[in-house]
């Protein structure tokens, strides 16, 4: 007859982690045994294990009970968290170390290349320069040591996702300034800008989309699935708290002593910076309706000219010498527009990650790509002269809101290339062009029956840059692949074309 209670000798782990794996031995127990079900990691210890039956609700391990040992496990965990939460640390600050190097190197090489260009009165944008030769660089790497490559692109991992994670606050502070930059500019002219930005923007979409989708049945190249993109994380609660209270400090502290920090645009510049930041952050938490009519740049730009709206009340110096100091141009005498602006040469020079990732991609679909983002270029800048042109607007003007689809960091750098223009009203336009696109370009699409997420992307990107491909890429990632090409090579084609003196002469021809 089987007793309630069995002795079965089996080894014991002399840590309390032995009982931590199934025993497959204890399948062929005698019927009415119930045996545990756990086994030890160790297996040459000679030490038995009493194994209780039914009557019974604990363990003895050789002479002691199991639950003699619950001190042992406890101060085990205990050791375990702390080791945890050790580990946690210092992975942390490896990441913060990891990501200021990263993106320290790519700003470091940006600032010397500008220095460079200048010294050497190269007109062409020395950020593309950099860009061509870090996507050079790496391919090199790839076809002679692929897994060096690898490394580099990993090693600058964290500086993209930075970039990416930020990118609409590069584009803010010329809509920060906008009411500096149009005070200037008659109601009449206004309206012609406002006019040629919505109806170029709708032009150039289907011009690209449809040029891609033409080029696409030609050449009938089957899809295939894209390298996958890493995504910046969410903002949290502590982030919203840690700036709001940089907010508070700084604006009281530029209240009391207007020039602490040497000039009032370097006093001003933390207060006017969280106030940016937190526009957007808020912004981008907004329900997706809301964010329709309330877009996380308007937030941005919102949240900025009301603390500096506030900060020109209180001192009753009104608000124009506030937005004078948020961007000031002067590299001695940053505001906070002047910060954000600096990282607009890094956007550049991260393309070249971007590109490389999808360099596949981009030989595989080479036809539809290249074809559909040169075209829709050139329509974009002559279109954009023979309108302005044609509806009277003055020449000055014409010219600085030629790179209209073209993002804020070369948009720039064209424009240099022409004289008498208007570079504030250029960065707004551009940003005023990227909402358009943001807010409609998924229906427009739709209406257009654009399906191929080739002709979506780059239609989308070619038009309405980078705040486009964030608002598309958010609900098609589908499409986030071209459309991340075709932001990066519209701007490139676009800043190309206007260095050679033979296209810069051309667009003034049909300015006239």
């Amino acid at each position: 007859m089987v007793t309630a209670m069995a002795t079965l000798n089996l080894p014991l782990c002399p840590s309390i982690n032995c009982f931590s794996r199934p025993n497959p031995k204890f399948n062929s127990l005698p019927q009415g045994i119930k045996p545990t079900k756990y086994q030890s990691n160790c297996e040459n210890s000679g030490v038995p294990i009493n194994v209780i039956g039914n009557n019974y609700g604990f363990l003895k391990v050789g002479t002691h009970e199991f639950g003699s040992n619950r001190i042992i496990l406890a101060n085990s965990a205990g050791s375990s968290s702390n080791n945890s939460v050790t580990s946690t640390v210092v992975q942390n600050v490896v990441g913060v170390l990891h990501l200021v190097v990263s993106l320290g190197i790519i700003l470091a090489i940006d600032k010397l290349l500008k220095k460079a260009f200048a010294e050497a009165a190269i007109q062409f944008p020395s950020a593309l320069f950099g860009m061509f030769c870090t996507f050079s660089t790496l391919m090199i790497l790839d076809s002679v040591v692929p897994s060096a490559a690898s490394s580099l692109m990993n090693f600058f991992e964290p500086a993209i996702l930075f970039i990416q994670r930020w990118l609409p606050l590069f584009y803010v502070p010329s809509l920060v300034i906008l009411p500096l930059a149009i005070k200037d500019i008659p109601a009449a002219s206004g309206v012609k800008i406002l006019g040629i930005l919505v109806g170029g923007w709708l032009a150039s979409l289907c011009v690209a989309g449809y040029t891609a989708i033409a080029v696409r049945n030609i050449v009938k190249t089957e899809m295939i699935p894209a390298e996958p993109m890493s995504k910046p994380p969410p903002f949290s609660s502590t982030e919203v708290w840690v700036w709001s209270a940089i907010f508070i400090a700084s604006f009281v502290g530029a209240f009391l002593y207007p020039t602490i920090l040497g000039t009032s645009a370097r006093t001003c510049l933390p207060f006017l910076l969280s106030a940016t930041v937190l526009g957007y952050i808020l912004g981008t938490g907004l329900p997706s309706g809301l964010k329709m009519l309330l877009h996380p740049i308007i937030c941005c730009a919102l949240s900025a000219d009301l603390a500096a709206f506030a900060f020109g009340y209180i001192t009753k110096s009104g608000i124009d010498p506030v937005l004078g100091d948020y961007l000031t141009k002067v590299s001695t005498n940053p505001g906070a527009g002047d910060i954000l602006m600096g990282f607009l040469g890094s956007v550049i020079i991260s393309f070249a990650f971007s590109m490389f990732k999808q360099r596949k991609l981009v030989k595989r679909h080479a036809a539809e790509i290249f074809t559909s983002i040169i075209i829709s270029t050139l329509f974009s800048l002559y279109s954009t002269a023979l309108i302005g042109r044609l509806v009277g607007l003055e020449k000055s003007l014409t010219l600085s809101i030629l790179p209209r689809c073209i993002t804020v960091a070369l948009a720039l750098s064209i424009v240099s290339l022409f004289e008498g223009t208007n570079s504030s009203l250029t960065a707004a336009v551009v940003v005023l062009t990227g909402l358009v696109g943001a807010n409609f370009v998924q229906v427009v699409l739709d209406k257009l029956q654009f399906r191929d997420p080739i002709a979506r992307g780059i239609a989308t990107a070619s038009s309405a840059h980078g705040l486009g491909t964030a608002a598309l890429s958010a609900k098609e990632p589908e499409a986030l692949p071209f459309c991340a090409i075709a932001y990066a090579l519209t701007g490139i084609f676009g800043s190309v074309l206007c260095s050679l003196p033979i296209i810069r002469q051309s667009l003034l021809a049909v300015v006239g």
